[in-house]
């Protein structure tokens, strides 16, 4: 092929890629909306117009924990210093949902000056350019992790090390990050066990896994609720969302559910007032329980 058929070859080659490659430059409108979605593959921010949640006061059982995580959440929206929060514990106990909850009554209480982020479990590898998005913005930002946790051969925990207290730049000061984890320390315990059998120097090898759990500095346990706090939380939601029904039937209905899920939780008690909603025909307004 001559040089001259070449170059036009080469010129539509290049404006294939381009137009195949995602849109790049424009900067994310981070004042669209008060929660966003981190696609770490196109490196987009997709703003969500509503987030799904439980109102603040039908999260029972969990009074200190909501305590501590809205005086933290509040004191970051007004512009003062603010720990990096862990929630962690047991499933199903309102850990995702309390963050979203705090969130909600941040936003209601000083509009515009709070928005939440969140980053999933498999992209936190992809933390330094999203907090290279959101370094000096004009509004502050709560990064949000469900269900974190790391497993095996996964050395991603350590750019979430860097990030949350190491590295030159550090963590901007308009970000914190919340997470939720069945793990204390992030890690299954038979991994941190491994690592200390095979490890040359096994206590330094240990201790480089679990210091993660050090850079929060808010850890918040959750922890599975007896009988009495499960049937406060079953008779909040009827209440909230008005299903008659009488008191003693209402517990006996609750503690049948239970039995046969085989646990207490805040989850197990949504699950069965979804479940007495449609039996009573009646409608729930769509928000989410805990989780």
């Amino acid at each position: 092929m001559t040089e001259a058929a070449l170059v036009p070859l080469l010129g539509r080659i290049a404006d294939a890629l381009e137009r195949l490659s995602p849109e790049g430059g424009a900067a994310p409108d981070l004042a669209a909306a008060d929660a966003f979605v981190w696609h770490a593959e196109s490196g987009r921010l997709a703003p969500v117009a509503e987030v799904s949640h439980v109102a603040l006061p039908l999260l029972r059982g969990i009074d200190r924990v909501t305590g501590i995580l809205l005086e933290n959440t509040r004191r970051f929206a007004e512009g003062l210093p603010a720990n990096n929060a862990l929630l962690w514990g047991a499933r199903g106990m309102g850990k995702s949902s309390l963050v979203k909850a705090v969130h909600a009554q941040i936003a209601a209480e000083r509009p515009g000056a709070l928005a939440l982020v969140e980053i999933h479990r498999e992209d936190i590898g992809s933390l330094p350019g999203l907090l290279a998005l959101l370094r000096g913005a004009g509004r502050r930002f709560v990064l949000f992790c469900d269900d974190l946790s790391f497993d095996g051969s996964d050395t991603t925990y350590k750019s979430l090390k860097a990030v949350l207290e190491g590295g030159l730049e550090g963590r901007p000061e308009n970000v914190v990050f919340y997470a939720t984890s069945n793990r204390r320390h992030l890690m299954p315990r038979d991994m941190i066990e491994n690592e200390r059998s095979t490890a040359i120097n096994p206590a330094e090898a240990v201790e480089e896994k679990v210091s993660l759990s050090d850079r929060f500095g808010l850890w918040l346990g959750f922890h599975n609720c007896d009988q009495a706090t499960y049937f406060e939380m079953v008779e909040g939601y009827a209440a909230h969302f008005g299903l008659d029904v009488e008191p003693d039937a209402l517990r006996r209905q609750a503690n049948e559910w239970s039995v046969t899920r085989g646990a207490r939780s805040g989850r197990v008690a949504w699950q069965f007032v979804q479940d007495l909603a449609g039996r009573l025909g009646r409608k729930l307004n769509g928000r989410d329980g805990a989780a």
